[in-house]
């Protein structure tokens, strides 16, 4: 028997079935909540499988009247959320509604390798529930020289949250290198991560040193599978005492013992890939998939 697929505007899905289909599937990340992609998105509707036994996010926007599904800022991947569902039996729906587009499929949307031309991308994670022993017994020998020489130094953890510092470091330090991020992409994440704070979903933690200098400040989000590594900076002082090591590893070993993943958010840059693996993390991989069912002349000029 045939799903019933239905594909929705955003302000006509059942935002609370729309999440409780994300808390309840194992691949529901907190990107594919109802308020992050309302907040996140210009524009988005949602694939409805069978009353909401499995869904899918479709952000979009149009461009000589032409719409397109595109990967909104600080959205790592979506992808189906669900039930096992058969991809061709959603995809033929999803061409008729966007005929162009770049999508980021979750880790377990493994039928979509087989299906598609796809493409994998890093993601590094460790499983918290194993404990603060277990897990540190796997971190790399320079990162534990780097976590020695961070004591030395009299460093402290701040459990303040302080969301805006969090995102005006990270702007400041980053913005010349991720021109990607506009200032609306930013003002747009600050209220998101306001909103996620009142439901605990969003903590900040920041290093100082003895003279309560700050060193190094990171955002995490949380959800009741993960804790999501979105932004960290450490400033030029910070890296030479080694401060966003410790900033990783005190989050780490807080919240050891929990039935949740830490999910470092990537990533594909080999320096960046390389600082999480000496932490022990696994990949947890994601799939891109870009495609194009528009017209053959306007296939020639838009690949």
């Amino acid at each position: 028997m045939k799903p019933e697929i239905k594909i929705l505007a955003a302000h006509k899905i059942d935002g609370s079935k729309w999440d409780a289909c994300i808390s309840n599937a194992e691949n529901g990340l907190i990107y594919s909540r109802y308020d992050y992609l309302s907040n996140m998105c210009d524009q988005w509707h949602g694939m409805v499988i069978d009353d909401y036994a499995a869904v899918m996010a479709l952000p979009w926007r149009k461009k000589f009247g032409i719409r397109y599904i595109y990967q909104p800022s600080f959205i790592q991947q979506l992808g189906i959320v669900g039930s096992d569902i058969k991809i061709e039996e959603l995809f033929s729906s999803m061409y008729s509604f966007a005929s162009y587009g770049d999508l980021l499929f979750n880790y377990t949307n493994q039928e979509v390798i087989h299906q598609l031309n796809i493409e994998n991308r890093v993601n590094l994670v460790i499983d918290l529930s194993a404990g603060y022993y277990i897990n540190s017994s796997h971190y790399k020998k320079d990162l534990l020289a780097n976590l020695r020489k961070a004591e030395k130094e009299a460093l402290s953890i701040s459990i303040d949250n302080e969301i805006a510092l969090a995102i005006s470091i990270y702007k400041d330090h980053y913005q010349q290198r991720m021109k990607n991020l506009s200032d609306n992409d930013y003002t747009r994440f600050q209220s998101l991560c306001v909103l996620l704070e009142k439901d605990g979903m969003c903590f900040t933690r920041k290093v100082q040193n003895e003279k309560g200098v700050l060193l190094a400040i990171g955002l995490f989000l949380k959800d009741e599978k993960r804790i999501y590594n979105l932004m960290n900076t450490t400033t030029d002082d910070g890296r030479s005492k080694e401060a966003n090591h410790f900033l990783l590893d005190e989050v780490i070993k807080e919240f050891s013992g929990a039935e949740l993943l830490f999910d470092f958010e990537g990533s594909d840059l080999p320096g960046v890939k390389s600082f999480y693996e000496k932490f022990g993390a696994i990949n947890q991989p994601y799939f891109y998939y870009h495609y194009n069912k528009l017209p053959k002349l306007l296939r020639l000029i838009k690949p």
